[in-house]
């Protein structure tokens, strides 16, 4: 199979192009500079130079392959409700170029996106948040293609990780470092997801041969991990005290994080892992963070 990836050159893209490649597929990867097209190549991969602000890029390299993976996406939080945009108007470009040929459109959303409920672990049936106070929906952007001859796949992702990123919990290392301490929200009993990037990138590949209209998976090997036991393990790497702090505090020591690092995130696999065949075999977020690469 042809696969169009964009994002290809991103931690999480370039995890994905080597998976595929050892699969046995051809992969065109979307790269905007000639250290990212020089990357692509030494993985095995075509490139297609091009950008995301640029549809017809996108249109480009959807129209020469037989399943689109959309992994870009622009992580500076200062401008969420902007990159969000962007992402749907990305979505919608190659949602149009695909319209009519059955082909797969893959994007990738969170399992923090996922509508919560009280008591259980988000699963893979739980529709995505909605409304003005979240403006990122890749969800929604690409089921708009659903009924015209797209198939759409939803893959959300965790906290994924290695010894060199780790997700949100790599925004938490950075503010402990400005901070001069690592903090956590009360008794820091709420949980985050995570997975290791090669486990990810396999959830990709798997999902490629999948019949049917519509699926969504979560890339999830551990259901939570409590943001103490995170913050315990960092304030050790980087040689900081570990206190916990009020709800009140959050604000002021996490800044943009501050919803997140009291919320309780656990999400659930079950049904991807039963779908797809999957089974995680990387490492644990917290022993990625033991050997983390703190410097």
């Amino acid at each position: 199979m042809r696969v169009f990836v964009t994002g290809a050159t991103g931690f999480v893209g370039g995890a994905v192009v080597r998976e595929l490649v050892e699969g046995g597929h051809q992969v065109l990867g979307l790269a905007r500079s000639d250290a990212g097209g020089d990357a692509l190549r030494a993985a095995g991969a075509e490139v297609l130079r091009g950008e995301m602000e640029r549809p017809e890029t996108l249109t480009t390299g959807a129209k020469a392959a037989d399943a689109v993976i959309h992994l870009a996406f622009n992580h500076d939080f200062s401008k969420f409700a902007e990159n969000g945009e962007n992402e749907r108007r990305a979505i919608a470009t190659l949602g149009e170029a695909l319209t009519g040929t059955g082909k797969l459109l893959l994007v990738t959303s969170g399992t923090g996106m996922a509508t919560v409920v009280v008591g259980r672990p988000t699963t893979e049936d739980d529709e995505p948040v909605s409304g003005d106070q979240f403006p990122r929906t890749p969800e929604a952007a690409a089921r708009a293609f659903e009924a015209r001859g797209v198939r759409i796949g939803v893959i959300r992702l965790p906290q994924v990780h290695d010894t060199l990123k780790a997700g949100i919990v790599s925004y938490v290392i950075g503010v402990a470092r400005q901070r001069g301490f690592v903090a956590y929200v009360g008794e820091g009993a709420n949980a985050w997801p995570a997975a290791h990037v090669s486990d990810v990138a396999r959830v990709y590949r798997l999902s490629l041969d999948k019949p049917g209209t519509f699926a969504r998976y979560h890339a999830v090997a551990e259901e939570g991990v409590p943001l103490r036991e995170i913050a315990e393990i960092v304030g050790r790497g980087l040689g900081l005290p570990v206190r916990s702090i009020g709800p009140e505090e959050a604000a002021s020591y996490f800044g943009w994080m501050a919803h997140l690092a009291s919320r309780d995130l656990r999400s659930s696999s079950a049904k991807t892992r039963r779908v797809l065949g999957w089974e995680p075999t990387g490492p644990g977020l917290k022993e990625d963070l033991a050997t983390f690469a703190w410097v």
